[in-house]
């Protein structure tokens, strides 16, 4: 079938990786994957909370949609006075997953937020904050070794994040809200560069799914996430030497 942007089904969105986007954080990234726009920004605090473990380092989340992020203005979660139940399960995907890449014993008794901030949501919010969080906590750990702070660099291997789903019956790669909110079926999927799985997020939510068809959608979230990974190394450059 004809995507409504004219991708191919196995394609990426466009992708923009903006790094040093603001200021002040040690790393920060602007990543665009077609009309999602996500802010993620690396602060580094020389504590770690209470449950760490002595000698290690502690790598979280957090992530927001900016109100106007979406078609409708949503309320800030500051205004109803607790996280909202689907901002509170992102973070920890996203805080999960950028631990999954971290060796926390080199890190030292320091901590990693990573601020991922929805300026535009189009689908793919979640996954798009794991692959652009990643290169923001890279950023923020070099800068740690070129300070002399860490002796060598903690992270242990690049990461990133795309979704895959099935819509009108047919397998589709980084589906946007237009393609999201038809998909039968939808599948977020966070790899390494050894294409090792780190988390799997599938739901049928217009009919169940086979076991074949999780393979296939899995193959191509694979297939996108190398060339994310491959993104990620041309603008970091192979840190991991």
């Amino acid at each position: 079938m004809n995507r409504i942007d004219g991708r191919k089904w196995d394609e990426l969105r466009p992708l923009c990786i903006t790094t040093d986007f603001v200021k002040f954080a040690e790393g920060s990234v602007l990543i665009e994957c077609g009309d999602t726009k996500v802010l993620c920004c690396a602060s580094v605090e020389e504590r770690t909370p209470p449950h760490v473990p002595e000698g290690c380092g502690w790598v979280t989340a957090e992530y927001a949609m900016l109100p106007r992020a979406n078609r409708e203005r949503s309320r800030r979660d500051i205004d109803k006075l607790k996280l909202s139940g689907r901002s509170a399960e992102i973070q920890r995907l996203i805080g999960r997953s950028l631990r999954a890449a971290v060796d926390r014993s080199l890190l030292g008794e320091r901590t990693i937020t990573i601020d991922c901030d929805v300026l535009q949501g189009d689908g793919g919010t979640r996954t798009a904050s794991v692959t652009g969080g990643f290169i923001a906590m890279a950023l923020a750990c070099r800068k740690l070794v070129e300070a002399g702070v860490l002796a060598q660099m903690p992270v242990k291997h690049f990461i990133s994040g795309i979704s895959a789903g099935i819509v009108d019956d047919c397998p589709m790669l980084d589906l946007r809200y237009a393609e999201d909110s038809r998909a039968m079926v939808d599948l977020n999927c966070i790899m390494n560069e050894r294409d090792e799985i780190i988390e799997i997020q599938g739901t049928g939510e217009g009919r169940a799914f086979t076991l074949s068809e999780q393979q296939k959608l899995v193959e191509l979230c694979a297939k996108g996430n190398r060339e994310l990974i491959a993104r990620q190394k041309e603008i970091l450059g192979e840190i991991l030497k």
